[in-house]
């Protein structure tokens, strides 16, 4: 315990600007307080159809901004004194992002009958939530830009700020729309929430009003698409594959179990988002930018290690509760209804555990620019999840999606481990390089 509190105070409190625990814990919170409210006036039926929708809108939400986000945040962070490519910088994202998420809006709206069969099956008409989604989204990726404005020029306090006044806004909204309208208020509610947001896109521009005149049609540069490409594809691929891998598992857990079996696997899916959320967080604020000042695989190997001794223990502490307390969360969570995921959490915490193990070590594709190792492994990781979670599915029921889970994340941990092999296990002299 006294490493982790060491490790907190000297590697990752120094940078808690971005951190945000007040924030983070504000999500939690808020997360509970939905979920609670879904499994009294919904119901596990309903869970699997919001969990669908939130799964479609995570991928469309970073297709609307191509992917740009992370890649913005670093290129503005670099260029914030240099005016001309600064002004090319916000130019190109502004006219991409804007174009690509108009065109994602007509394809959905036009398309909202065939997508409300996708996400809901023929059985439920909620084309309107789809076509509702399709206006909302071009304010969704104008916030994004100016979000990633204000991240990249440091403004950390008006970020949380804006963030925890957002995030109460759309809590209250929420649950207003669940008591009012039930699944309907559940589902308008998580395509009108994002746009709560405009929040950001309105103190954004008040801090930054000198910004908006930079913006000109005739600065877009195809040199900075061109560097920010990487990051696009990456975070595509991440973005999108595992909502889409999600929404096929849960409708054939819906076909072939019942949408009850499906609810029960997408409320296991949250609390372990709830868990997850502080240490993907810290990860994000830490390991990356460390892993970027990194220039020798002694100084890889002690990062990750040092992470692994501090970390790891207090988490695997936490999981332990957490299991051990599934039948008292159940019941804070949820309700009655939803007994039946007390027999997920086993396997659902088994890959969670090799998923952070993994993220620790994965962070250094992201870190070094190994984009191509990233997309396979990625590919992989999807495909393998998809494949194993329908094979146990069918002979282990609802468990066999998160036996998938797990399978999945300790094969992806033993692939990321043999790549990094002798980074973490060869024998390095003095300078860190191996002695083979």
């Amino acid at each position: 315990m006294k490493k982790f509190f060491t490790y907190i105070n000297t590697e990752v409190l120094v940078k808690a600007a971005s951190l945000n625990v007040a924030n983070i814990s504000l999500r939690i919170v808020a997360g509970i307080l939905v979920s609670k409210f879904i499994a009294i006036y919904i119901g596990p039926q309903g869970m699997a159809l919001i969990g669908n929708l939130r799964n479609f809108l995570s991928a469309v939400q970073s297709l609307a901004i191509s992917g740009l986000y992370k890649g913005v945040v670093k290129v503005i962070s670099q260029v914030k004194n240099d005016v001309v490519e600064l002004t090319k910088t916000l130019s190109t994202v502004f006219y991409s992002g804007f174009f690509s998420s108009i065109c994602l809006s007509f394809l959905c709206y036009y398309n909202a009958e065939w997508i409300n069969n996708v996400l809901f099956s023929p059985n439920y008409d909620y084309i309107y939530i789809i076509e509702t989604l399709a206006i909302v989204l071009p304010f969704y990726a104008l916030n994004m830009f100016v979000f990633s404005i204000l991240n990249g020029f440091s403004k950390h306090k008006y970020l949380l700020l804006i963030n925890i006044l957002g995030q109460i806004l759309g809590l209250l909204v929420t649950l207003l729309l669940i008591y009012d309208e039930n699944i309907d208020g559940a589902l308008l509610a998580i395509v009108l929430t994002p746009a709560l947001n405009l929040l950001i896109t309105i103190v954004g521009i008040a801090f930054r009003r000198s910004l908006v005149s930079s913006i000109k049609i005739t600065q877009v540069s195809f040199s900075i698409l061109n560097k920010l490409g990487p990051y696009m594809i990456m975070a595509l691929v991440s973005t999108i594959a595992i909502p889409i891998v999600m929404i096929i598992i849960r409708n054939y857990l819906i076909d072939e179990i019942g949408i009850k079996a499906a609810g029960y696997w997408t409320a296991m899916t949250r609390v372990s988002d709830y868990y997850l959320m502080f240490f993907n967080s810290m990860m994000a604020l830490y390991i990356l930018p460390r892993y970027s000042q990194i220039n020798s695989k002694r100084e890889f190997r002690k990062e990750v290690f040092s992470f692994y001794k501090a970390i790891m223990p207090v988490f695997l502490v936490l999981l332990l509760i957490v299991y051990l307390s599934r039948s008292v969360l159940i019941n804070i969570l949820f309700t009655e209804d939803f007994r039946p995921v007390e027999d997920l959490f086993g396997y659902q915490i088994l890959g969670d555990i090799a998923r952070v193990l993994s993220l620790v070590i994965a962070y250094q594709f992201l870190a070094k620019k190994m984009f191509t190792h990233f997309i396979i492994l990625e590919i992989f990781l999807f495909v393998i999840m998809y494949v194993s979670s329908i094979y146990l599915i069918d002979d282990f029921g609802v468990k066999g999606a998160v036996m998938g889970h797990c399978l999945s994340y300790f094969m992806y941990f033993g692939i990321i481990v043999l790549l990094f092999s002798s980074s973490l296990f060869g024998v390095l002299d003095d300078k860190g390089v191996d002695k083979y």
